[in-house]
């Protein structure tokens, strides 16, 4: 009875070690590779599986998971010829299990050391000016690089990321005056191009102030030139219509009789005035014969020539 549990208690035994072999629980996100007898026999996924016991074995486990992998700094030459550490970051992702486990003995190593040369070559083609400037250019060259050589390792190069690019310090120290020297040189120009640009528009200023003032002035004369002529040309009409008003009046009856006694008073008023301006006087020889002075005056002005006259005299002063 004893030694029938033991047996009992060793087959038992036996039997979850074989249920613990065989029996797999695959994780999500996860492959394993399942070898019969020493040859390759499936790809199992995520879920419950049971393998023969004895015979079934799982050699490889890969992720399917998308994978960051650090690349190691490293020292690369640049096309002239100046040392510079540079590392960085790969992405990648396992896409067919079975070619990640026998197309090459570690695939990690492999891209790593394909990636460290890859970048070497890269930068090798540009300057040390450049390096900062085509870091896009390089990641891009790096992945196709990698893509074309683990595509048969069942491997995706996703994308690399340079994180640090690090020169000798003499070099840095040469590049920070350059860029202080760059950036003291677009201030001397900024500066310049900000006076000559306020001396522009000063002049431009000046200029539109002088157009305006010139034009300003041009109009004046023009208004004053025609306020002036419209005030000769009042003064001519009003003039002229004077005249003519006064030969329309001494055409009339009684109007040359007019005419004569207003030069006769015109000659009394302006004999009087000149008494009173001077002590000295020069007077014609008949100072009293008004009469001769009026006919004088209106001799000028006389257009009937058939006018009845009198020893000189007009006719209303004799």
């Amino acid at each position: 009875m004893t030694g029938g549990l033991i047996v009992f208690f060793i087959l038992a035994l036996l039997v979850l070690i074989i249920i613990a072999k065989t029996a797999i629980v695959v994780p999500q996100q996860s492959a394993y590779v399942v070898e019969r007898l020493g040859r390759y026999s499936g790809t199992i996924s995520a879920g419950f599986h049971v393998l023969l016991p004895f015979v079934d074995s799982i050699r490889y486990r890969h992720s399917l998971k998308e994978t960051a992998i650090d690349i190691p700094a490293q020292v690369c030459i640049t096309r002239d010829n100046v040392q510079v550490g540079v590392d960085g970051v790969l992405y990648l992702k396992v896409l067919n299990p079975e070619r990640a486990s026998y197309g090459i003995s570690d695939y990690l190593f492999g891209i790593t050391q394909l990636a460290q040369t890859t970048l070497r070559s890269e930068v090798g083609k540009i300057d040390l000016d450049k390096t900062f400037e085509e870091r896009t250019n390089i990641n891009t060259s790096v992945v196709s690089e990698l893509d074309k050589a683990s595509d048969a390792w069942g491997v995706k190069v996703l994308r690399y990321e340079i994180k640090n690019i690090t020169p000798p310090h003499d070099i840095l120290a040469a590049m920070e005056k350059q860029m202080r020297a760059e950036r003291e040189k677009r201030a001397v120009i900024l500066t310049s191009e900000g006076a000559r640009d306020a001396a522009i528009n000063t002049a431009d200023g000046v200029k539109q102030e002088v157009i305006k003032a010139s034009e300003a002035r041009k109009t004046q004369q023009i208004n004053e030139a025609e306020g002036e002529a419209a005030a000769i040309m009042a003064v001519a009409t009003a003039t002229a219509e004077g005249i003519r008003r006064v030969a329309e009046a001494i055409t009339l009856s009684g109007g040359y009789e007019a005419v004569q006694l207003r030069v006769a008073e015109q000659y009394v008023h302006q004999f009087g005035e000149l008494a009173k301006k001077s002590n000295t006087l020069v007077l014609p020889a008949n100072v009293a014969d008004v009469g001769s002075m009026i006919a004088l005056a209106m001799k000028a002005i006389s257009r009937d020539e058939g006018r009845p006259e009198a020893s000189g005299m007009p006719r209303g002063i004799r």
